[in-house]
């Protein structure tokens, strides 16, 4: 009996051991780099807004906890949640097979397909690499866009430069420091083209290409079955409640992001 009762104690400390283990979220944080409207930026009082920010929030609010944002350039995030500064990514962050590696990630938010900016009537075309060989074409460092320049873009003679974040892109594309800028489709099509300065320059055709996946999701770090099981219950309720479809609508009419 006292063998059997010890065995009992044992079973039931580990499964108290295992329940304490999980962890009751009160507050999510999440990481983002508000350079990329309409998914994430700044307003003239500093406030966050945007895509990303209001599905934020809103995920939040399904599951009643407090939401709060921190600021960091994108290709800093990933190591920054590793180093505990908040809990999520969400920052228009491709799930990526390479990403997967060392990080997991939420159902998916959204889907956006990439695209190159060019000065209107340049004849520059991401179809035709030759035409590019020799002029430089600018991405925000740590994306998917980086990997794809580095891989295909490089090797064909094309000169490729890094920014800390999508609005020094922008900001050297208008300057004519760069011929052309790889970026999210959505964004360029959405944020940088409809502004008063992007009046002069167009977006090109998808780029397909397998370095380039489309889907986006919330960016977890390894292991963290507690916040992804969480994410994904609030990702599913805005989609029950017609939620995700309000907001969605707000920055992009009848256009549909979660369909691929």
């Amino acid at each position: 009996m006292k063998k059997a009762w010890l065995t009992l104690s044992a079973l039931a400390l580990s499964l108290s051991a295992a329940g304490a283990m999980a962890k009751d979220y009160t507050e999510i944080r999440f990481g983002v780099d508000p350079t990329y409207a309409p998914f994430e930026s700044k307003a003239a009082d500093g406030t966050l807004v945007g895509f990303d920010i209001e599905l934020g929030n809103q995920i939040c609010k399904e599951l009643k906890v407090s939401c709060k944002w921190v600021e960091n350039d994108f290709d800093g995030l990933i190591p920054a949640m590793g180093a505990g500064k908040f809990d999520g990514i969400l920052s228009s962050l491709t799930a990526t097979e390479a990403r997967g590696k060392t990080i997991d990630f939420s159902d998916r938010i959204f889907s956006g397909p990439t695209s190159m900016v060019t000065k209107k009537g340049s004849k520059l075309s991401i179809t035709d690499l030759s035409t590019l060989k020799g002029k430089t074409v600018g991405f925000e460092q740590g994306t998917i866009q980086e990997t794809y320049a580095k891989a295909k873009l490089a090797p064909a003679g094309v000169i490729i430069k890094p920014y800390q974040n999508q609005d020094g892109v922008y900001a050297d594309l208008k300057a004519g420091r760069l011929d052309a800028s790889l970026q999210d489709k959505l964004q360029a099509e959405l944020g940088f083209l409809k502004s008063p300065e992007g009046a002069d320059y167009v977006s090109s055709e998808n780029i397909h290409d397998p370095l380039l996946p489309a889907a986006t999701a919330i960016g977890i770090k390894k292991g963290n079955k507690d916040l992804q099981t969480l994410l994904n219950k609030g990702i599913k309720m805005m989609h029950d409640d017609g939620s995700y479809l309000t907001i969605q609508k707000k920055f992009f009419g009848d256009l549909d992001l979660y369909t691929e």
